[in-house]
C-alpha cells in the first residue's frame, strides 16, 4: 500500500490553466495561488490548441526548494461521440511536444504524448460526455479525472460510474480530482480538488514517477492516513469522518456512519469483488478517494 512507501505526501494541483490560453492569470501569479494554500506542486496543463499558438508553458523557473511544478497541457483532438473535441490531460511533457496534425484523433494524440513520457488523464469525462466507447478506445490512459471542481457548476463533477464499468471490463486505471482552475472571477475558488503523491522528493521526475505508479490518493478534504489489507479484512485510519464507504465491482457496499470516525475495519468475507476503493466523507460533505485497488485474491468466489 502507498502509505507504507519511504517518502511522504505532496499536495498538487493536475489541471490548471494561465493566460497562455483561457485562464485569467500568468503563470507565476497561478502558482503563487497554490503555494498560498499551501500546495506542495502545481501542473500548469494550458490548451494546446491553434488559437493559443499550442503553448507548452515552461515553469521551471518557477520551482524553489520547497515547491515544484510539472510541465504538461491539456491536449485536443477530433472527435468523441457526442461530437466535441478530446479533452486530454498530459503531464510531463517536453517543452518541444510537436502540435497534432490535422489527421491525428484524440487516442493517437494520447499514445504519443504517453510515448513522450508523459502521465495521461481523461479529463472531466462527465462534462465532455463521454461514453464507454470513448473511454477504451483512450487506450493510453493512465487515469481518469473522477473529480473536477469546474464542472460542479453544471452539476458534472463526478466521474465514478464511467470509471466503474471501465475497471469492470478489466482496465487497469488509477483515478484522481482536479480543480481545472482558470482562475477567472465567475469561476469557483481553486483550491477544492487535489492529489496527495507519495514520493521520497519534490522533485518532477519523483512526482511524474509516482503518478505513474500510482502512489497517490485524492481529495476535496479529508486525508487518509492508512488503507491496509490484512488477512480477512480492509482497515482504513484518517481524518474525522461521517461516512467511510468501502466499494468495489458488483453493486453494494459495507459502510460506517459516525460523528468523529477516525477507523473503520471491513470484513472481506462480506465483499465480493477483484477491486476496491475507499471513499471518506466528513461533515462538510468533502470527500477523499484511495486509487481503485485490487485484491490479492479474488473474492467473487467468497
Amino acid at each position: 500500500m502507498i502509505f507504507d512507501l519511504p517518502g511522504r505526501f505532496w499536495r498538487g494541483n493536475l489541471h490548471t490553466h494561465t493566460n497562455l490560453s483561457d485562464g485569467a492569470l500568468s503563470p507565476a501569479e497561478t502558482v503563487q495561488v497554490y503555494r498560498d494554500a499551501g500546495y506542495d506542486f502545481v501542473a500548469i496543463t494550458d490548451h494546446f490548441r491553434p488559437e493559443y499558438g499550442y503553448p507548452m508553458t515552461d515553469t521551471r523557473d518557477l520551482r524553489t526548494d520547497d515547491f515544484s511544478t510539472l510541465i504538461g497541457a491539456e491536449l485536443h483532438a477530433p472527435r468523441t461521440e457526442a461530437g466535441q473535441q478530446w479533452h486530454i490531460i498530459a503531464v510531463g511533457l517536453p517543452l518541444d511536444f510537436v502540435q497534432p496534425s490535422a489527421s491525428e484523433t484524440g487516442p493517437e494524440l494520447a499514445r504519443r504524448a504517453r510515448a513522450a513520457g508523459a502521465f495521461i488523464g481523461m479529463a472531466h469525462p462527465s462534462a465532455s460526455l463521454l461514453t464507454a466507447s470513448d473511454a477504451e478506445s483512450l487506450d493510453a490512459a493512465h487515469a481518469v479525472e473522477v473529480y473536477n471542481a469546474l464542472s460542479d457548476r453544471e452539476n458534472r463533477a463526478d466521474s465514478w460510474h464511467l470509471t466503474d464499468v471501465l475497471l469492470n471490463r478489466g482496465h487497469r486505471l488509477t483515478t484522481y480530482a482536479a480543480d481545472d482552475a482558470h482562475l477567472q472571477p465567475q469561476d469557483p475558488p481553486p483550491c477544492q480538488a487535489w492529489v496527495n503523491v507519495r514520493a521520497e522528493s519534490l522533485t518532477p521526475d519523483a512526482l511524474l514517477a509516482a503518478l505513474k505508479a500510482g502512489h497517490f490518493y485524492s481529495s476535496t478534504g479529508p486525508e487518509l492516513y492508512d488503507v491496509r489489507i490484512e488477512a480477512d479484512r480492509i482497515t482504513v485510519e484518517c481524518s474525522p469522518a461521517t461516512k467511510i464507504l468501502l466499494t468495489g465491482g458488483h453493486p453494494g457496499a459495507e459502510w460506517q456512519y459516525g460523528t468523529d470516525l477516525t477507523t473503520a475495519t471491513f470484513p472481506l468475507d462480506l465483499f465480493r469483488s477483484t477491486h476496491f476503493r475507499i471513499t471518506v466523507e466528513d461533515a462538510t460533505g468533502a470527500q477523499a478517494w484511495t486509487n481503485p485497488l485490487r485484491l490479492p485474491v479474488d473474492n467473487s468466489s467468497h
